[in-house]
């Protein structure tokens, strides 16, 4: 199970730990293979790498198959989602539809306890609680119109000086009282809510 904070923290703290996995091969002793099929170009790769399961270097192992029936069970598994690669491909830089992200979004219950600003963007954002008043994490709202302007309402009449859950230290952030449910979209495979929008309330 593919875990993203996990991984975050690994990379800080324990770097020694990590293994990487190589799923391509561009060059290889002076020759260039990005002209070449990627089924050609892994068969290369997977031949200098060997089976060696103790080397901090592994091959990244391929599924072949029926690809819809593989992206359930991802999304059944909670996995963030899948790379689907055209076998027959050559290898292109950038953008291509022949290299795809499928991602595996799902829905959550969680408790609004305050707003903010996304620092890239501006947009205001809404900071949430699991059931169990954990933090999990912020999402731009989704609303628009009427709704957009009920939730502001809705929270500025419930709006409290400090924040509902301890140890939560925010710059800017306006904190409220946690009786406001929303239905969240979200990436799964994290425990903190990641690319998550507001899709209403509940």
């Amino acid at each position: 199970m593919s875990d993203f904070e996990a991984l975050s923290a690994a990379i800080r703290w324990l770097p020694h730990t990590l293994r990487f996995y190589a799923f391509d091969i561009l060059h290889l002793n002076g020759e260039d293979l990005r002209d070449q099929p990627l089924l050609d170009r892994r068969t290369k790769l997977k031949g200098l790498l060997g089976r060696d399961r103790t080397s901090p270097l592994q091959f990244s192992d391929e599924f072949t198959g029926d690809s819809a029936a593989f992206f359930r069970a991802c999304t059944k598994h909670g996995l963030e989602g899948v790379v689907s690669k055209l076998a027959s491909s050559r290898y292109r830089s950038g953008r291509s539809k022949t290299w795809l992200k499928s991602k595996c979004f799902t829905e959550s219950d969680l408790v609004i306890i305050g707003t903010d600003r996304d620092r890239k963007t501006g947009a205001t954002r809404a900071l949430l609680a699991n059931a169990d008043f954990t933090y999990a994490g912020a999402a731009f709202i989704g609303l628009g119109g009427d709704a957009w302007h009920d939730l502001h309402e809705r929270l500025r009449q419930i709006a409290i000086k400090g924040a509902p859950l301890s140890g939560l230290r925010m710059k800017g952030a306006q904190w409220v009282e946690p009786r406001l449910t929303a239905r969240v979209r979200h990436l799964a495979g994290a425990k903190y809510l990641r690319h998550a929008v507001i899709k209403g309330l509940e």
